[in-house]
């Protein structure tokens, strides 16, 4: 049986208790084919072009995702860690302490 990313965010949030729903903060979510932001208020928003930003350094390392995107020979893990290094060139709350998990597609 298929696991709807969607789906499954949206039950997750459903069992959170109150507390737990007023937290401001923002999780991404991902699998192979589809990216995701929860929002602290229970929002599940997908991007149009798949990229995703959060945190303090988010818009910025969104925007170097974007502008790295078209750049032929450059993998999904490259464009996440040059983009994050150049938001923390930036921004003063971002660091260089990159830890990047990636799934096995196969």
């Amino acid at each position: 049986r298929d696991f709807c990313l969607s789906r499954g965010l949206g039950d997750v949030y459903k069992r959170q208790d109150r507390y737990l729903r007023r937290l401001e903060a923002m999780m991404a979510v991902a699998d192979a084919t589809t990216s995701l932001t929860l929002t602290g208020v229970g929002d599940v928003l997908e991007p149009d072009d798949g990229l995703i930003g959060i945190g303090s350094g988010g818009g910025y390392a969104l925007s170097a995702a974007r502008a790295l995107l078209p750049i032929e020979g450059m993998d999904a893990e490259t464009i996440a860690r040059r983009s994050v290094e150049i938001a923390a060139e930036i921004c003063v709350y971002t660091n260089t302490n990159i830890i990047i998990e990636s799934m096995d597609t196969a």
